[in-house]
């Protein structure tokens, strides 16, 4: 039975999707935009153990959002945006349907001022 509404092969967008709507995977990403870092690089500025922010990096890196280095002391891990970019993509797609809600409420606004100026 085919799903209503649901897309095959987008799950990548739902696992970047899902990996970016947690607070804390977006502040990771942050911090490695600025450069590779090791799990207690990234650990260091959150209240939370090194266990729980691999779980975190796991997520990331199912999602294709980071990699992680061959180093096996260390495991560094780096941004990989390109998944990023189909998460724009699809989200532009709605660009067209903000633009024209804008558009209409500032055509009905404009209205509503002209009909308030010859009420007066």
């Amino acid at each position: 039975m085919e799903q209503v509404g649901y897309i095959k092969g987008e799950s990548s967008l739902d696992a970047v999707f899902a990996a970016l709507s947690d607070p804390t995977r977006r502040a990771i990403l942050t911090r490695l935009a600025a450069g590779e870092a090791s799990v207690n690089e990234i650990a260091e500025p959150f209240d939370m153990s090194q266990p729980a922010v691999s779980k975190h990096l796991k997520v990331l890196e199912r999602a294709g959002l980071i990699m992680r280095g061959a180093d096996r002391q260390r495991r560094p891990a780096r941004l990989n945006a390109v998944p990023m970019k189909e998460a724009v993509a699809w989200l532009e797609e709605f660009k067209t349907f903000w633009s024209s809600s804008f558009d209409q409420l500032d055509a009905l606004l404009d209205e509503l001022k002209n009909t308030e100026k010859w009420e007066k």
